[in-house]
């Protein structure tokens, strides 16, 4: 079973993704409020929102060639649901955390797990004298804390981490994927 997001109220519909193919269409008619929208199936329209709505509040301090570039992704998983996500990261500091609706972060992702805060975490993309990407995470004075394995980030501390690494948030798992292109 999926699960939908209404556009207007947050209100979640749940249907069987089983049912449809890779590229259908859909209209849902939400019960609570009464709006109807389309999704695409295999298409992430609520993605493109929340990037959508991230530009608008940085668009100030947006780079276009910086986000252009490949910088790597972060797999999301929540351990309770296993609901996937794959979110790409960008260069400079990718703020980690919970989708609210107006949270001005530039990363956040879908949870119901309340032990990810809005602000969690941040994963600073650069490069190194070399050239080559380097992944640096730091808390964010978060109230459950952000793991790397099974070690506690200390306040303050910024950890370098690579391909493959498993970072937690509360009871959500992220791996990162460095991007292929250095």
């Amino acid at each position: 079973m999926k699960r939908v997001r209404c556009p207007k109220c947050d209100n979640y519909i749940t249907f069987d993704e089983t049912r449809y193919e890779a590229g259908q269409s859909l209209v849902f008619k939400c019960d609570q409020c009464g709006k109807e929208f389309g999704i695409r199936m295999g298409v992430s329209k609520l993605r493109n929102t929340q990037k959508q709505e991230t530009a608008e509040l940085n668009s100030d301090s947006a780079q276009p060639s910086a986000e252009s570039a490949p910088c790597g992704s972060i797999v999301v998983i929540e351990n309770v649901f296993h609901f996937k996500q794959v979110i790409p990261l960008q260069m400079g500091d990718n703020v980690i955390g919970r989708y609210q609706k107006g949270n001005p972060i530039n990363t956040p992702f879908e949870t119901v797990d309340p032990s990810v805060d809005l602000n969690h975490c941040t994963l600073t993309v650069s490069r190194s004298k070399t050239g080559q990407l380097r992944y640096t995470l730091s808390d964010n004075n978060s109230n459950t804390g952000t793991f790397v394995g099974d070690v506690e980030l200390k306040p303050r501390e910024r950890r370098i981490i690579e391909d493959g690494t498993l970072f937690t948030l509360g009871a959500t798992s992220i791996i990162l994927h460095a991007s292929d292109t250095d």
